[in-house]
């Protein structure tokens, strides 16, 4: 079969051409802007790629289009399929009816932590020999990439997924996860998030409760004791025994990064214990729902907590991507209030606190679409407060990022120029410092321009 993706570019999107190409299909996509690292595996794997979104990419022929969430009506290919009644279907459609369809498929849900445990999920399975496919949102550093259709045996029946509560497509305003239908679930948080889509934590609720609602009575439900969101999600109705994690009284996670330790806890009783390489409490958190997921597929605890110390996290998760002059340059994904404000806390976990610590320089691109609407521009400040200084890139934004920073007094920075940002971080930085860049995109290539700028000297 030939199928022809729109919007093949993204994370989610270029996985599925992956799959498809792994699964012998012809495998054609399209995107405004083709860009690296996605263009580079994708043009690697064999599939062709087409600048923009025109028209005459009809004469392509393909059996099936594949539309991207991010293909709205207007759109002159889109607009040009539907004219002509030539078939296509989302992506998440496709990937259930082609890839999980008949699979074990294990799925990580919640607003914050979905991709690091989606990576720990699967090589702790990979680390057990059962050879897991999966679809991460992110590049797993111990695999090297965000997807693939099994491992070394052909059959697996093991699919871990990354599931995100975002809309499916033009056609389907249900959140992508609902096609999935996974047997193993893991619910690890619940806030309100993108507000492009949603108009406030209630209509995520819902849609949670859908896929509540998909899973079977033999599988298994994680979720996380402390979020009193995914309580009411489970009101609502569950028919799936759930399992409880980060409570307390039950399965919870404890350790320290000074010396890199992770324990596993029922209670007061310690189960089993290991040494690792990632850091912070929402980590342990999210290192016990895979250990949980993972049992459930016949990995014993303490097999997973063996694999969980050869784990190697995922890139772009306080990435460091290079020191000069003493000054470090981190890259990471943050541009949620909540996951900024637990990535500057780790940050400063790992660098360590007191008068005499090395400093955190903050640089922020409010890039997501809940960013840009400004719907949470009240909560950066609290968010940014223990960073030493703040930098903003300002533009694109339907509201003024300085005045938003304003409580933030001297130490908050903002600039509508990437150019002129860069020139400010330096002209600031000195040896020990630590630069901490948060964005959800590619910030403009801002990490290699730092670490240019401080090779030269540039003030």
């Amino acid at each position: 079969m030939h199928i022809h993706i729109l919007g093949i570019c993204g994370t989610f999107m270029g996985g599925i051409a992956q799959l498809a190409r792994t699964a012998g299909h012809r495998v054609t996509g399209c995107d405004s802007g083709v860009y690296p690292p996605m263009s580079t595996q994708l043009e690697a794997a064999g599939i062709e790629l087409v600048e923009g979104y025109g028209s005459e990419q009809i004469a392509l022929k393909p059996d099936c289009y594949v539309v991207g969430n991010a293909i709205s009506r207007g759109n002159p290919l889109l607009e040009e399929l539907l004219d002509r009644g030539l078939p296509y279907v989302s992506g998440p459609q496709w990937l259930a009816d082609n890839v999980l369809q008949g699979r074990w498929v294990l799925a990580v849900a919640g607003t914050h932590g979905k991709t690091t445990t989606s990576a720990m999920l699967a090589w702790i399975l990979e680390d057990a020999g059962l050879n897991p496919g999966f679809l991460i949102g992110g590049v797993p550093i111990n695999f090297g990439v965000s997807a693939r259709l099994s491992g070394k045996s052909s059959d697996s029946p093991f699919f871990v997924i990354e599931a995100d509560e975002y809309d499916t497509a033009f056609c389907d305003k249900r959140s992508k996860f609902i096609h999935y239908r996974p047997r193993t679930l893991i619910l690890n948080n619940l806030e309100f998030d993108h507000a492009d889509i949603f108009v406030d934590l209630a209509a995520i609720e819902t849609q949670f409760h859908h896929l509540v609602r998909t899973m079977p009575r033999q599988g298994l439900l994680l979720s996380n004791a402390a979020e009193t969101s995914l309580e009411r999600v489970l009101a609502r109705g569950c028919w799936t025994p759930v399992e409880p994690f980060n409570a307390l009284s039950g399965w919870h996670g404890q350790g320290n990064d000074a010396d890199g330790s992770l324990r596993l806890m029922r209670g007061e009783q310690e189960i089993g214990a290991t040494q690792w390489a990632v850091n912070g409490e929402h980590n342990r958190a999210n290192a016990v729902a895979a250990l949980l997921a993972a049992r459930h597929v016949g990995v014993p605890l303490d097999q997973g907590l063996a694999a969980l110390s050869r784990f190697e996290n995922v890139k772009r998760r306080l990435e460091l991507r290079g020191t000069v002059r003493g000054i470090s340059v981190y890259d990471d994904f943050a541009h949620h209030p909540t996951a900024i404000a637990t990535t500057v806390a780790g940050l400063r976990r790992k660098i360590g606190g007191g008068a005499n610590a090395p400093r955190i320089l903050a640089v922020l691109e409010p890039r997501s679409n809940t960013m840009k609407l400004g719907v949470m521009k009240a909560q950066l400040p609290a968010s940014l407060a223990d960073a030493d200084q703040v930098f903003c890139y300002g533009a694109n934004l339907g509201w003024d990022a300085a005045e938003a920073l304003a409580p933030l007094g001297d130490k908050a920075v903002v600039a509508d120029n990437l150019d002129a940002l860069v020139k400010r971080i330096v002209a600031a930085a000195h040896s020990g410092d630590q630069i901490l860049v948060m964005s959800n995109g590619g910030f403009g290539g801002i990490h290699d321009k730092l670490l240019a700028a401080l090779l030269r000297g540039v003030t």
